[in-house]
C-alpha cells in the first residue's frame, strides 16, 4: 500500500521528513501540532517551532524515527509516527520484532476514517520490516475505545503524577534522607547535578538496566531494557544545544548499588523537574532507602534550582511501593495511560474488516 495512494473519504497519506520539509510544509505542520496539544494536553507549555523543529532534526545513533501525516479534504487531519531500533546499533536483534507508534487525530476528522488509513500505513510498515508487535499509549478516553476496537490489548497500566514543591515537608525529607543510612550498614552517598561523567556512568550501565528490568513491566511483550553510555552522549548533546541538567543519586555499598534515583531539569520549562527511574536492589529494600534517595534528590533540585515549582513522574500502577512512597510526598495522579499492544494479524484482521 503506497504512503501516497488515494483513501476513502477523500483521505491521503504523505511522509514527513523533518530533513526535507519546506518552510510552509513546517508552518502547516506548527499549527496542526498546536491544536492536536491542545486537544489531547491541554493546558501544557508547547515548545517552540524553531527548537521543535532542531529537535526533529537531529539523528539519534540508537533509534529511528519515521513520520506520516494524514490529509483529508485538503487539511492536515492526523499523523502517525514509527520509532524502532536502528538496524546496526548495539542489540538492535533483540528490537527487530517491535515498533512503537505514536500519533493520533485532530478532533475535527475524528471517526472519518483517518486513524483507520493511518493504521494501514502502520501494517504496511510491519509488512516490510518484519515487525510483528506494535505498542502504542493513550490516555484519552476516545484512544482506549479505539485501540478496543481495533483489538489491540491492555498490557500496562500507568500514571502521571505531580508534585507541587511548595506542599513539602522539607523537614520530614531530612529525617527520610538521615535514616536512609545507619552506622556499619556499608552504605555511601554518591550524587551528581548537571552531569555525570561519562568514565562513571559506564560501570553504572550493567545495574542501572538490572534495576530497571525488576520494575513492574506488566504483560507487555518487549525485549530486556538496556541502559546504554551511547544514549546518554546523545541526551547530554542536546542539554548542551538547550539547556538542561542531569541529576543522580545513588546510595552504594561498596560498588554495588544498593538504590539509586534520578531526574532531569529543562531549561525551556524552567518550574519543573522530571523524575525518572526509583530502584532499590532486592536485598536492600524495606529499609527506607527508596525514601532517602528520593528525599535527597528532592533536596538537591530545591538547592540547584529554586525557581522548580512541580516534580512530573510516570508510576506503574502496579508498583504499590512506590506509589505508596509518592503519596506520602503529596504526588497526585494528573493523567492515567494505558499501553497497548497489538500483532501483525489482528490488525490485518481489522483493517480487511
Amino acid at each position: 500500500m503506497s504512503e501516497t495512494q488515494q483513501r476513502s473519504r477523500n483521505i491521503e497519506t504523505r511522509p514527513f521528513d523533518p530533513l526535507a520539509a519546506a518552510v510552509r510544509d513546517w508552518a502547516k505542520f506548527h499549527a496542526y501540532r498546536r491544536t492536536r496539544q491542545e486537544e489531547d494536553y491541554p493546558g501544557e507549555p508547547v515548545m517552540h517551532d524553531a527548537e521543535f523543529e532542531r529537535v526533529r532534526r537531529q539523528q539519534d545513533p540508537l533509534y529511528e524515527a519515521r513520520r506520516v501525516m494524514a490529509i483529508r479534504d485538503g487539511e492536515l487531519a492526523g499523523n502517525l509516527i514509527l520509532e524502532f531500533r536502528r538496524d546496526g546499533s548495539p542489540g538492535c536483534e533483540d528490537y527487530a520484532p517491535f515498533v512503537t507508534v505514536w500519533g493520533g487525530v485532530l478532533r475535527a476528522h475524528r471517526r472519518r476514517g483517518v486513524a483507520t488509513t493511518l493504521l494501514g500505513v502502520l501494517l504496511s510498515f510491519m509488512e516490510r520490516q518484519g515487525k510483528t508487535t506494535a505498542t502504542m499509549r493513550v490516555h484519552v478516553p476516545e484512544g482506549h475505545a479505539f485501540m478496543g476496537a481495533i483489538g489491540a490489548a491492555r498490557k500496562y497500566e500507568s500514571a502521571e503524577n505531580r508534585l507541587a514543591f511548595d506542599s513539602l515537608d522539607w523537614d520530614e525529607l531530612a529525617r527520610w534522607q538521615a535514616r536512609a543510612t545507619t552506622p556499619g550498614d556499608g552504605l555511601t552517598w554518591e550524587t551528581h547535578a548537571g552531569r555525570v561523567p561519562l568514565e562513571r556512568l559506564a560501570p553504572l550501565m550493567a545495574p542501572f538496566s538490572a534495576l530497571i528490568n525488576e520494575q513492574p513491566l506488566g504483560a507487555l511483550e518487549m525485549p530486556r531494557i538496556r541502559y546504554e553510555v551511547q544514549g546518554y552522549v546523545t541526551w547530554y548533546e542536546d542539554m548542551d544545544r538547550r539547556g538542561g541538567e542531569h541529576f543522580l543519586v545513588l546510595l552504594r555499598h561498596g560498588e554495588d548499588v544498593a538504590a539509586m534515583c534520578d531526574a532531569n531539569w529543562d531549561a525551556r520549562f524552567p518550574d519543573r523537574v522530571y523524575q525518572q527511574l526509583t530502584a532499590v536492589a532486592r536485598p536492600w529494600r524495606g529499609k527506607g532507602l527508596a525514601k532517602g534517595v528520593k528525599a535527597a534528590m528532592l533536596n538537591l533540585i530545591r538547592a540547584r534550582h529554586p525557581e522548580v515549582r512541580m516534580m512530573i513522574t510516570t508510576n506503574a500502577a502496579a508498583n504499590a511501593p512506590m506509589l505508596s512512597i509518592n503519596h506520602r510526598l503529596g504526588f497526585a495522579v494528573h493523567r492515567e495511560d494505558g499501553t497497548y499492544q497489538i500483532d501483525r494479524e489482528t490488525l490485518a484482521r481489522f483493517i480487511a474488516r
